[in-house]
């Protein structure tokens, strides 16, 4: 199986403790996610509920062709402030693991998200990478960027 690193930086024009408290809420995840994804989080979780080892966080997604898939993640590591893990436990990949880093700089908090993945199906999943996979995750960070500047005051 064939795996790829995905590694992208946001700055975040905020302090680390607003910064981390909107990270970390599992439900802010519908916000900075793009609309053509009908993406939903199924579990049941208030604004308040913060990631914690062990949490599973199911959603519904449609990352192509408008496909509904039930994806499951855990939170796997957590450092209160510095970084945060979610894995895949079932879902559309064959491998998903997210770091979730914060760092303080000046200005803000640069946001480092490093995602290894996997896609089934050997060698028509590489395929699939080259072909869309890979675009589309890309465009969901962009698409992450543009609304996390939105969110958090800065203009460009």
């Amino acid at each position: 199986m064939k795996s790829y690193t995905l590694k992208y930086e946001t700055f975040i024009p905020a302090t680390l403790d607003k910064a981390w408290d909107f990270f970390t809420s599992p439900l802010n995840l519908v916000k900075i996610t793009p609309p053509d994804m009908n993406f939903v989080v199924t579990s049941e979780y208030k604004d308040s509920d913060k990631v914690y080892p062990g949490m599973i966080i199911t959603y519904f997604v449609s990352p192509l062709f408008g496909i509904k898939l039930r994806w499951m993640t855990e939170i796997t590591h957590v450092k209160e402030k510095e970084y945060f893990v979610d894995e895949q436990r079932f879902g559309p990949y064959a491998l998903w693991h997210h770091q979730h880093h914060f760092k303080q700089v000046e200005g803000g908090i640069m946001m480092t998200d490093i995602v290894n993945y996997a896609i089934p199906y050997g060698f028509i999943g590489r395929i699939a990478n080259g072909l869309f996979v890979k675009k589309k995750l890309k465009e969901v960070f962009s698409f992450r960027e543009e609304v996390i500047g939105r969110l958090f005051g800065m203009t460009k």
